[in-house]
């Protein structure tokens, strides 16, 4: 890393560290909207997977890229790969979020990205929101492998009754909108059939 970039990424760290707050947060996205530069150095502090800079600077790329998703280019893949060794509840639910809105990473990474999120979706003392974005990211996956729509529909089932309020109404959503789309499915390969 060159003097400068250091320089800079030190001075950002310092932002992060300053207070974790939403306005901290939208003042620093708003730095790095204006900055494109920065968003490397940014992204760089997230992966590096250390608290608590590494858990802010990831609300601050998950904000950022709501408005600027095309930055996320080319760094999907290291997201999924990273994900992996998230521990901390508010990385894992920033990067869910990201990668639930995200075009898919590549396939070789799929078969992992989705493994990891059925083992979460499972897990008793995951976060309601790391399960959430588990469920839409299966569900987006459901699209390409249609076999896929069972094992999370049982899944999410089997989960209901020990759930929270806030998973439940998700899942309960989420299962009529799987229902529905296998229907529709089902209705149109019906129809095209002599």
């Amino acid at each position: 890393m060159k003097p400068d970039q250091k320089r800079m990424q030190e001075e950002l760290t310092g932002l992060l560290n300053r207070e974790m707050s939403r306005r901290n947060t939208d003042l620093i996205a708003d730095l790095i909207r204006s900055q494109e530069r920065l968003f490397d150095l940014l992204f760089e502090l997230f992966l590096l997977n250390l608290e608590p800079v590494s858990r802010r600077a990831a609300w601050v790329v998950d904000v950022v890229t709501e408005q600027k998703p095309e930055w996320l280019e080319g760094r999907i893949d290291p997201l999924v790969k990273a994900l992996e060794c998230f521990q901390h509840d508010g990385l894992k639910r920033h990067t869910l979020h990201i990668l639930a809105r995200s075009p898919l990473p590549s396939p070789d990474l799929s078969g992992r990205l989705v493994s990891l999120c059925f083992d979460w979706l499972l897990a008793k003392e995951e976060a309601v929101s790391t399960k959430v974005y588990s469920m839409e990211i299966i569900a987006r996956y459901v699209e390409q492998e249609p076999d896929l729509r069972q094992e999370l529909i049982d899944s999410i089932q089997w989960r209901m009754e020990e759930e929270r309020a806030g998973f439940r109404s998700y899942a309960k959503k989420l299962l009529t909108r799987l229902s529905r789309d296998h229907t529709a499915s089902s209705k149109s390969e019906f129809n095209g059939k002599p």
